[in-house]
């Protein structure tokens, strides 16, 4: 793996940018789910915002020429997957919390990437680069509130969304460097269909009652009837979630994870902005203090040491 690794020089600044432009639009994306949890499933969204997702990347595909080989079936299939889970428990948290506590929790992420990165692929994290970590930790800290009324026992499922996403960007890097982004977020947008599909059959076959289903409708209603308000959105979350998983695999492929999972954080910011522009969610005191000290955490870890020479 580190031969890999060496084969291919870090292109970081170009990996940041994409990252940057990635969570900016995924989290107007999260925030367009958010809006419709009271309406559709989390099902119904996998499965309808993957219907417009896919051909958006087959005609790109196609265009550039692209054939749909993986390199490693196997361990694209087990990014997928995690991937998958990642999304399951973090919108399953989106109706019960607000989209910022949510992304909050979610974005421990970086401090589980830094770890895995030097624990399984051999990436070095320096002393400063730790600082960088432990200060953003702080910043989620500061924003969770652990003992205030802020703080949910429903913020464990976006915590587990961190640890499934950590994961997935730590195999990107490791497993799937040399795969093409775009038939990564191909495969995992069918799988997005797949799960959706399956867990729809299931829920209509094994028929919960309705005290279950009115408890948590988000995950165990059925398909619910849409009009054209709702599949314009799905149509819309098709065309940016397949831009956004194409673009995280692409940062996490040619840059360190520990630098990209800093800069990952960037996701707070925007959930922020987008949680007052849809839900007027107005971030406190505390709450910005804690975005100032994530940002600086990002710019720390970011920052490499000057006799090392990184390709851009």
């Amino acid at each position: 793996m580190q031969d890999m690794k060496a084969a291919k020089p870090d292109q970081t600044v170009l990996g940041i940018g994409i990252i940057l432009a990635s969570v900016l639009t995924m989290a107007f994306a999260d925030a367009v789910v958010k809006l419709v949890s009271a309406d559709l499933t989390v099902w119904q969204v996998f499965v309808a915002r993957s219907v417009f997702a896919i051909p958006c990347l087959m005609v790109i595909l196609m265009a550039m020429g692209i054939g749909l080989r993986l390199l490693s079936p196997k361990w694209a299939l087990i990014r997928s997957t995690l991937l998958v889970l990642t999304w399951l428990f973090f919108y399953a948290s989106l109706p019960v919390l607000t989209l910022s506590v949510a992304a909050v929790a979610a974005y421990t992420n970086p401090i589980i990437t830094a770890l895995l990165s030097a624990m399984v692929i051999g990436e070095r994290v320096n002393g400063r680069q730790w600082a960088g970590v432990l200060l953003g930790f702080l910043g989620v800290i500061a924003i969770l509130k652990p003992g205030t009324d802020a703080f949910s026992w429903f913020t464990l499922l976006p915590l587990m969304a961190a640890v499934c996403y950590s994961l997935a960007m730590v195999l990107t890097r490791g497993k799937c460097q040399d795969e093409q982004p775009l038939v990564l977020g191909l495969a995992l947008h069918c799988l997005f269909l797949v799960t959706g599909l399956i867990a729809i059959g299931v829920l209509a076959v094994i028929g919960l009652n309705a005290d279950t289903v009115a408890a948590f409708p988000f995950l165990f209603n059925g398909w619910t009837a849409m009009g054209a308000r709702e599949w314009g959105l799905m149509a819309l979350l098709g065309a940016l979630s397949a831009a956004y998983f194409v673009g995280v695999a692409r940062a996490y492929q040619i840059a360190p994870p520990s630098i990209i999972g800093t800069f990952d954080y960037a996701y707070l910011v925007s959930a922020a902005v987008w949680g007052f522009v849809f839900f007027a969610e107005t971030p406190d005191l505390l709450t910005i203090c804690g975005m100032v000290l994530i940002t600086a955490a990002g710019l720390l870890v970011a920052v490499r040491p000057a006799n090392r020479v990184v390709t851009d």
